[in-house]
């Protein structure tokens, strides 16, 4: 069994463990997340830092960049170790003004996982979760087509486990009826609680879920409350907020972002933080 002093322990994704504290590459390519790093050998410290850490879970897409993520995680990290379980997402694509046109249609996802899969240098990908909705948010709206197409992936041997990404409680359940499910990927912050029933339901059934933008995203969390409780506590609000989303549910797993070595340490000696049950009452008021 793995062990790990990150914080947060372990979770288990189908049959791959992996610790609850991850890392989300997507700020490693440049700007927008379009084009190379500036730093590229520091984009490569980050990840193989990561992975000295005990990291074993890295969150990536062939649309960052594109390509450019998955290109730095097999430069730095291939042959990958046993223990390290990489996770990608289709469903969108990059248009030359940086936006994320959605490519949901069967041909466009089959060409998405066997670009993973070259990118990566891997014969099978461990989880790919398929992204909905746009950059505001989900929308409602059948998976039903994009979903059975990953689901016939699945079966062929390119892909062990699926999961959903910017999706509603009603695309999840849709997911669920097609082929089992193993995270849900959404935005969730102490101040964006949207899916607090939906992370309780999936905790009940064993299932992960996953928040992307778990700092704020683009826009920094900013709150009197939490900057209270950090004042108090001695310590970064982004801190507090890290700590609380472990705190919050068992099956929620951090992938928080960065491009410095320095700052991933500081995240997770930031979400080891203990907060009291007074800490949490406190903190819950933000986003109700």
């Amino acid at each position: 069994m793995l062990t790990t002093s990150l914080p947060g322990g372990t979770w288990t994704l189908g049959g791959l463990t992996v610790t609850r504290f991850g890392y989300g590459a997507m700020q490693l390519a440049g700007p927008g997340v379009m084009g190379p790093p500036a730093d590229r050998d520091g984009a490569l410290a980050v990840l193989r830092t990561a992975v000295e850490l005990g990291i074993t879970h890295i969150d990536t897409s062939a649309a960052y960049g594109p390509q450019v993520t998955n290109q730095l995680i097999r430069e730095a990290l291939h042959p990958y170790p046993d223990s390290l379980h990489i996770v990608t997402k289709v469903g969108a694509n990059r248009d030359p003004q940086g936006g994320w046109p959605p490519a949901r249609d069967p041909r466009s996802l089959r060409r998405s996982v066997h670009e993973n899969l070259e990118t990566l240098g891997l014969d099978v990908l461990d989880l790919v979760n398929l992204r909905l909705g746009d950059a505001a948010g989900p929308r409602p709206g059948s998976l039903a087509e994009a979903f059975e197409t990953l689901a016939d992936l699945q079966r062929q041997g390119l892909i062990r486990h699926l999961g959903v990404s910017n999706a509603t409680p009603e695309q999840v359940a849709e997911a669920q009826a097609i082929a089992p499910i193993v995270c849900v990927q959404n935005m969730y912050n102490l101040a964006h609680r949207r899916d607090d029933e939906l992370i309780d339901a999936l905790a009940g059934q064993g299932v992960a879920y996953v928040p992307f933008f778990p700092l704020g995203g683009f826009s920094p969390l900013q709150s009197s409350v939490l900057s209270t409780v950090a004042a108090r506590l001695e310590a970064a609000p982004m801190s507090v907020a890290l700590a609380w989303l472990l705190r919050r549910s068992p099956n929620i797993l951090l992938i928080p972002g960065t491009s410095s070595a320095a700052h991933l340490r500081e995240n997770i000696a930031g979400a080891a933080l203990s907060l009291s049950d007074d800490d949490l009452a406190e903190l819950d008021t933000i986003g109700r």
